[in-house]
């Protein structure tokens, strides 16, 4: 019984002792994640202005109900949808096309696998400026190569209409990030059993089928994995919109994070700046999850 005792207060005072030295990593995480989260719902809530603090008063769900009844709002989301699922979609294609090119192990394919990552490895604020550069109407490299290419008789300004400026865009955001879809798919290729191709071979598939019934289904994790990550940083994409074309022209370019920093500290709206913020987070754990439903099997591919 003695023994048991001690057994007991000894398992008790180690795990007492386990919960002293995690004390100060939950601490941290709580004062680093946790209260800002509670602060930022707190405040959308609220509707505190940073022009008049004084005037803050509790509004309840009177922000979220103010966006979600607003006609802006939901032509800024339409946007948003546009730019995430356009960049994402075509990232992926090419990501795929390019990392089974480099797979496939022809001549030059180190080269190739090499120069694919330079985009990747430039910042984000350093890729728009140099687009803001390529997309100029005076001087631009794009008029250049398609005037020269007698593909367009005049410069254009390819970032004074919304629509084309979007487009615009789209393609600065994949040229910087689909190298992030290479690498992942690059990984996952390089971890498939030969043994498949070889049987699929002796059963006489061709490459196309290869791919189809036997590369495709074993990419589906890295696959997932990309469209989650992609799409949440699209989602959020701020820096390069704000130095190619400050949301415009006429707000054809304006996706929800940007709305969320023009009313946080242009407007100096916290209060619904904080509620944005929310609203940005439950879009984004919705298609999280509904990635997650459309390529999660229960054998885990």
């Amino acid at each position: 019984m003695n023994y048991k005792r001690i057994k007991n207060k000894i398992e008790h005072d180690e795990g007492l002792l386990g919960w002293i030295f995690i004390l100060p990593a939950i601490l941290i995480i709580v004062a680093i994640i946790f209260y800002p989260i509670l602060r930022t719902l707190w405040l959308s809530l609220t509707s505190y202005s940073l022009a008049y603090p004084w005037r803050n008063k509790f509004v309840g769900l009177g922000n979220y109900l103010d966006f979600f009844s607003s006609a802006k709002f939901w032509a800024t989301i339409g946007r948003t949808a546009y730019f995430t699922f356009s960049s994402t979609g075509l990232e992926i294609i090419l990501g795929i096309a390019i990392a089974m090119l480099i797979n496939m192990h022809l001549k030059g394919w180190r080269f190739l696998r090499t120069i694919v990552l330079i985009p990747w490895a430039v910042p984000t604020v350093v890729n728009a400026i140099i687009w803001k550069w390529i997309y100029n109407a005076e001087y631009g490299a794009l008029n250049g190569l398609l005037q020269s290419l007698h593909i367009i008789d005049k410069y254009q300004s390819w970032l004074s209409v919304p629509w084309r400026a979007m487009n615009m865009v789209i393609l600065a955001d994949i040229w910087k990030c689909t190298p992030f879809i290479v690498l992942m798919i690059s990984a996952s290729l390089a971890t498939m059993p030969e043994e498949l191709y070889e049987a699929g071979e002796i059963d006489g598939t061709s490459r196309w089928q290869s791919f189809k019934y036997i590369t495709l289904p074993l990419l589906k994790p890295a696959i997932m994995v990309s469209l989650v990550i992609r799409t949440v940083e699209a989602f959020k994409a701020f820096d390069i919109i704000y130095v190619l074309t400050n949301g415009g022209p006429a707000n054809g370019t304006q996706i929800i994070s940007y709305m969320t920093y023009l009313e946080s500290f242009s407007f100096l709206n916290m209060g619904r700046g904080s509620a944005l913020s929310f609203i940005v987070s439950i879009f984004i754990l919705i298609l999280a999850i509904i990635y997650i439903k459309i390529l999660y099997t229960e054998d885990g591919v």
